[in-house]
């Protein structure tokens, strides 16, 4: 630094700082060899606090917002430290450390890995979260000391991933102790950031920092664990499958009917509609589908009748025929194991005795006559 730099900095009696930065916390005032002129005047600014330090060790500390003229009896610990008794030596040499106490909004959080929660309802699930945070300094002297230290500036990135890191460790600590199960997580959001507020705080004093508002934006489950949960959604949708092939037979029918020529192919689609909401709605509901092992006279029970078979007769397509209808048809003697039969499902016609549905009607089939 030249001679004139030097006798401007001795000639400098404002002290203060325009903070044109939006991450600053702690920013040192520039002076030539420390000093700082005798009745200098000090400008603290709203959301400013300033500290003096002498030779290392922190003394007056200005937090209230004015001007002051720096003298001995707005500086006790500094003169005391400097054994001023009669008043100010010119200049003399200390540190200025201007503290940011506003609030640092808009600090992100967020799980870097899934951590393991016990759900009653799923067992053990793994779970990420994720949101925002603002920071205030709360103690400007033990911020100094500890976090700060002797640096010109401070920004509070310097502090964000170590802040960023406490916070999940508290928050999964949250989410443990606070018993709420998994599902009811999204909507129970500001009663988990309330409750990471409470447990935060502690740990952030020793950094002299406050955290004055926490949100937690997000909670979601593994991708696997998230498509298991639509697929039972959809069907608690869905309700009732056998009403709803109906109500799908319904609008098939009314787009046939649309159609020129479209009859065959509505009653098709009304048969076909018809057997797989009875299959559906079996599969759902085995109970209700299930027919007795034997009727109270002993006797077996009733063949099943939601299968249909068109079967070719007579060298002609006929049908379509229920389980009941084919024996018949096997009494009459125009249907055997020979006979070609086709059901929706089927990819072409087959023999009946090539199909299970079909075997046990068969099986009492006399074999033909002799020639």
């Amino acid at each position: 630094m030249g001679l004139w730099d030097k006798i401007t900095g001795e000639l400098i009696d404002i002290v203060e700082w325009l903070d044109n930065t939006r991450d600053t916390m702690v920013w040192r005032f520039p002076r030539h060899n420390n000093e700082i002129k005798n009745n200098a005047k000090l400008i603290v600014r709203e959301s400013q606090a300033a500290a003096f330090v002498r030779e290392g060790a922190l003394a007056d500390v200005f937090q209230i917002p004015g001007t002051y003229t720096l003298d001995t009896r707005n500086m006790p610990i500094l003169s005391t430290l400097l054994g001023w008794k009669y008043g100010f030596e010119s200049p003399f040499k200390a540190e200025v450390y201007f503290v940011s106490t506003r609030v640092f909004t808009d600090r992100k959080w967020g799980t870097k890995n899934p951590f393991m929660v016990r759900d009653p309802e799923f067992g053990p699930t793994r779970i990420r979260a994720f949101g925002t945070f603002a920071i205030q300094i709360s103690d400007v002297a033990v911020f100094l000391r500890n976090v700060a230290g002797t640096n010109s500036t401070f920004s509070v990135e310097q502090i964000g991933d170590q802040l960023r890191d406490l916070m999940t460790a508290r928050f999964t600590d949250a989410c443990a102790s606070s018993k709420i199960p998994v599902l009811d997580m999204a909507a129970n959001q500001d009663e988990l950031g309330a409750a990471l507020l409470s447990r935060i705080n502690a740990d952030f004093e020793q950094y002299g920092v406050k955290v004055t508002q926490l949100v937690v934006e997000n909670i979601s489950l593994p991708p696997e664990v998230e498509k298991a949960m639509d697929k039972r959604t959809s069907m608690g949708v869905l309700g009732n499958l056998d009403n709803y092939m109906k109500f799908q037979a319904a609008n098939s029918l009314e787009k046939a009917a649309e159609n020129p020529g479209g009859t065959a192919a509505m009653g098709m689609g009304f048969v076909m509609a018809n057997q797989l909401g009875g299959q559906l709605g079996g599969a759902m509901n085995p109970q209700a589908g299930a027919a007795p092992a034997q009727t109270a006279g002993g006797q077996p029970p009733p063949l099943p009748t939601s299968v249909m078979f068109h079967a070719a007769i007579d060298g002609k397509q006929a049908g379509p025929f229920d389980l009941n209808a084919i024996q018949s048809q096997i009494a009459m003697g125009k249907f055997n194991g020979k006979t070609l039969v086709w059901k929706p499902g089927m990819a072409s016609w087959s023999p009946a005795e090539t199909v299970a549905e079909l075997q046990g009607l068969l099986a009492n089939l006399p074999p033909p006559l002799p020639a």
